[in-house]
């Protein structure tokens, strides 16, 4: 029996299939409802959002509300509470609370940094080519030597600044 035989017996006994994975009044994972979209955006600048926090309530909220109607000084603290967070996310406290994020930023540059140092040495070490013979100090001191031997430019080069008796520079 091939795979597509196989299939098309499941979809007819109603099991798997596109019909019963994606319903038109349903979504995809099953019976559950998505929560309706808020526009709930409370900031520091703009603490009075247009809709409140919770817009679907269970039993137990829905009966704080009714009790909300009633007098202030029946409630408890908890329950004003309670009320306050049906209204809002945040107090303004916790919008105002330091973040832990610069430590996640600056550890990202620390590492950035780190990757870049290992990146150059291992491109000195194995990329570069080792330095020409005429950077060498050797090289350098014999190139002097041969400049001063020749006596190049002895009125205000390099041989006018070589005392040739002593073998010295001149002071």
């Amino acid at each position: 029996m091939s795979f597509r035989a196989a299939w098309s017996l499941v979809l007819r006994k109603g099991g798997l299939g596109m019909r019963g994975i994606h319903s038109p009044g349903g979504t995809a994972h099953g019976k559950e409802k998505m929560p309706p979209y808020t526009n709930y955006h409370a900031q520091r600048s703009y603490p009075m959002p247009d809709e409140p926090f919770c817009t679907e309530l269970n039993a137990e909220q829905q009966a704080l509300k009714e009790k909300e109607k009633g007098s202030w000084t029946q409630l408890s603290r908890a329950e004003k509470v309670a009320l306050y967070r049906l209204q809002f996310h945040e107090t303004f406290t916790e919008m105002n609370r330091r973040s832990n994020e610069w430590k996640t930023v600056m550890g990202c540059v620390f590492f950035f940094f780190g990757f870049t140092g290992l990146l150059i040495w291992w491109q000195r070490v194995y990329v570069f080519p080792k330095k020409p013979i005429t950077l060498m100090d050797e090289w350098k001191a014999q190139q002097l030597q041969r400049i001063l031997d020749m006596k190049g430019n002895p009125v205000q080069g390099l041989a006018s600044r070589w005392d040739y008796e002593r073998k010295e520079w001149k002071k």
